[in-house]
């Protein structure tokens, strides 16, 4: 571990070097790559330094307690010695973590699919649920939120809706959230009174840029429609709205959000490209069996993830086991327990894998 500390170090200081160079500087995709790798490196070169300071505190409280016979002295060294190698358990800890490889997608920004599951109505309003949560959770990150698509249920529900979410490291926070989503409570539409359960399904896809997927022209095509629902006169009477169907998947996207023609269809193909590229995940995930067994549920969208029960106040994350009784708070988007909670699991379980392996 500690050579290839030493290697990262290293190259972290050919960075800095490279970056003070004014013929990188005026190269702006050199300089912008080489600002990425200088970022990645950072917390791991400070982590790594404080390392090395808290080893050499232990060296030094060693030489005094080996030398000095005042005992004020050799007290003051004991309690340095006694917090230095706990230190140095946590940054090892630190470091080990920081070396598990990173996730290329990480730094993605996402398409967010939410999909009313079984529950009729309930199920819809669930799903309204979710997205007003994520949308929170969202603002509380300062993302950036673009409504691709909607399809309202006639009490104020969502059938089905498609959003971007844009900012920094969204891929990394929300990729733990895919998968059914369940409720347990009396629906309003309910006169009994009766605990119903209904369903949602989530679905979180990096977006891809157009290096990642090509696209054929020649493999879709655009209809374009009148828009209906809200959206004022200029959008409800010009034929602004898009839908794109890609032959070769079947896949069929529509969006009306926008008043021009032109950013509905760059929606679209942003969506049709997060799509292809989770199509092309799925497939490496199923071809990297083992890969998987140290995932904690990314992209599964048949994986029962959670429940929300609203008679205990309860939210209860099935993967780790983890329960949070604030399910007010967490509906108003203070999700963030639970994507540490899961962020922790995935990287405990991958040190473990990893050592398994030595």
């Amino acid at each position: 571990m500690f050579d290839k500390l030493d290697d990262l170090i290293k190259r972290y200081e050919e960075i800095q070097n490279e970056l003070a160079d004014p013929q990188v500087v005026n190269d702006q995709a050199r300089f912008k790559k080489l600002m990425k790798e200088s970022t990645d490196l950072a917390e791991l070169v400070e982590t790594y330094n404080n390392y090395k300071k808290q080893k050499q505190n232990i060296q030094e409280s060693l030489e005094i307690l080996d030398n000095e016979s005042d005992e004020e002295m050799r007290e003051l060294a004991k309690e340095e010695l006694d917090e230095s190698k706990k230190n140095v358990e946590k940054l090892e800890q630190e470091l080990k973590i920081l070396l598990l490889p990173k996730d290329p997608n990480d730094d993605k920004n996402v398409c967010v699919e939410i999909r009313a599951g079984a529950g009729g109505e309930e199920a819809a309003l669930f799903a309204a649920e979710l997205y007003r949560m994520y949308s929170k959770y969202a603002e509380t990150q300062r993302w950036r939120t673009e409504l691709v698509s909607i399809n309202e249920s006639e009490i104020g529900g969502i059938k089905e809706c498609v959003f971007m979410l844009s900012g920094d490291r969204v891929y990394s926070k929300l990729k733990y959230e895919s998968g059914v989503h369940r409720v347990q409570r009396v629906p309003v539409t309910e006169s009994g009174g009766r605990i119903h359960t209904s369903t949602a399904t989530v679905a979180i896809m990096p977006e891809a840029e157009e290096v990642d997927v090509k696209i054929d022209p020649k493999d879709y095509r655009i209809d374009v429609f009148r828009s209906s629902g809200n959206g004022g006169q200029c959008v409800n009477t010009t034929d602004s709205a898009v839908r794109l169907t890609h032959y070769p998947t079947g896949i069929v996207i529509s969006c009306q959000d926008e008043k021009s023609q032109l950013k509905n269809r760059d929606k679209a193909l942003r969506v049709l490209r997060a799509k292809l590229y989770e199509l092309e995940l799925e497939k490496a995930h199923d071809a990297e069996a083992a890969a998987r067994k140290s995932q904690v549920g990314t992209g599964d969208r048949s994986e029962k993830v959670r429940t929300y029960n609203f008679p205990q106040g309860r939210c209860t994350d099935h993967r780790i086991h983890y329960t949070s009784y604030s399910l007010d708070d967490v509906m108003n988007g203070d999700i963030q327990e639970f994507i540490d909670a899961l962020t922790a699991a995935d990287q405990a379980a991958k040190l473990a894998e990893m050592a398994g392996e030595q």
